[in-house]
């Protein structure tokens, strides 16, 4: 006879944010507050509220949102409402199913095939699409049948988002929800996409960003990282965003497992331009990285599970370090800067030091127009590392005026762009 296996006892706690944000892939947590209520971290790296109940003799899990738009309280309190439904009789799950079915053919039905066939598969800024449709696509017009969605529906969609001061979200988000409608129309006959060219409220000339960070501008960032309240791996990640000059998810989503010796390959597959980039990593930058890990991200606060993500308030915590240097020394503000106009100082100084144009294009990993990006197919390994060496070596100036002669430190020395040993966030 087969012997049967005991269940083992599972621990009940009360779910609080904290514990939540520390959950490691493929953990849960079973609450101690309401019965039934589980949080579990999926293997895609999202957390994920639910409820265990039983109807018809079975047991059934039913999904009640994602970590971030529902809090621990909040899941509880739709937890109990569902319970409630379970203990009138009703099966909350089997209705979800039925009102799915009979939305088969609504703008959200549209937008979850879109996303699940299309975005997800394909595109690199998955996360930021999805979040657009939810927060500004679905509940404007997302109950309404695809084949009623009318020009106005998108303009008034539209008007709303400019007139709460963001013209450019409203462009971003008619980008999205035209990409989404043209993947619709390949699959239905008789659908047409209602959007035609003139609904943009801004032109592309305007929305252009030129943004670059002046020598002091980088010495009061630079100084700001070690006095600001941000996890322990932000600094670094911010410096090598600037060292490397690439983009801010590429550096974030950094593995050990793409870093080989003292070059790091972005693969293809979560690369903009759909291309291998090889990136040579100075010195100074592996210094940053700290000491190679067997697995896991470089940037993390998660120990290497999940990449680095909390870019929010990590900036608004060093934009508030910078205004109290600032403050402290009484200089006016420093004007308004994001993480992505790093990298276009990296290549503005990369220029500065005497690297040509060619070659800077090819650190950032820009597609090489014409018909040499097509023949060209030579690697420039040796270049980029000159051209980031050269990177280095002005920054340290630029933090370090009064040295005549920089050195790049040797690999295990105290670097002295910080005057201090490298921490990293592990």
């Amino acid at each position: 006879m087969r012997r049967k296996k005991k269940r083992r006892a599972v621990k009940r706690v009360t779910i609080t944010k904290r514990r939540v944000d520390v959950l490691r892939l493929g953990e849960s947590l079973v609450d101690d507050q309401v019965r039934g209520i589980v949080v579990r971290r999926l293997r895609t790296g999202s957390i994920s509220y639910g409820l265990r109940y039983s109807s018809g003799g079975r047991q059934k899990w039913l999904s009640l949102g994602l970590h971030g738009r529902l809090t621990p309280s909040q899941a509880r309190d739709l937890a109990q409402q569902r319970a409630g439904e379970v203990a009138a009789g009703r099966d909350p799950l089997a209705e979800d199913q039925a009102e799915r079915a009979a939305d088969a053919h609504t703008v959200n039905a549209v937008l979850d095939a879109f996303v699940e066939r299309h975005v997800r598969k394909n595109l690199r800024a998955g996360a930021e699409v999805e979040r657009v449709f939810n927060t500004c696509v679905r509940p404007a017009i997302g109950s309404k049948p695809i084949c009623e969605l009318r020009r106005r529906d998108v303009v008034e969609l539209l008007d709303v988002i400019e007139d709460r001061g963001s013209p450019v979200m409203a462009d971003r988000t008619l980008a999205h929800l035209r990409k989404a409608l043209r993947w619709w129309a390949t699959r239905d006959d008789a659908f047409v996409p209602p959007i035609v060219p003139g609904m943009a409220r801004t032109k592309p000339a305007e929305r252009a960003r030129r943004r670059t960070l002046t020598d002091e501008e980088i010495c009061d960032v630079w100084h700001a990282l070690d006095i600001a309240d941000v996890p322990a791996c932000y600094p670094n990640y911010v410096r090598a965003l600037l060292l490397t000059a690439q983009r801010r998810d590429e550096v974030a989503r950094m593995s050990w497992g793409e870093i080989q010796d003292d070059t790091w390959i972005i693969p293809a597959e979560r690369y903009k331009t759909a291309v291998e980039n090889i990136v040579p990593l100075t010195v100074t930058v592996q210094q940053l990285l700290g000491k190679p890990q067997k697995r896991g991200f470089v940037f993390s606060t998660t120990y290497g599970d999940l990449p680095f993500s909390g870019f929010s308030k990590a900036k608004a915590a060093l934009d508030k370090a910078v205004a109290e240097l600032h403050k402290r020394e009484k200089r006016k503000p420093i004007p308004h800067w994001t993480l992505h106009d790093l990298r276009r100082t990296a290549r503005s100084l990369i220029s500065r030091a005497g690297v040509p144009a060619d070659i800077a294009e090819r650190v950032l990993g820009h597609k090489i127009p014409g018909v040499r990006g097509v023949y060209d197919r030579h690697e420039y390994v040796t270049e980029k590392r000159d051209a980031l060496q050269k990177l280095a070596v002005l920054v340290e100036r630029i933090l370090n005026p009064a040295d005549n002669v920089v050195q790049i430190p040797a690999s295990g020395t105290t670097n002295r762009v910080l005057n201090r040993p490298f921490s990293t966030g592990w």
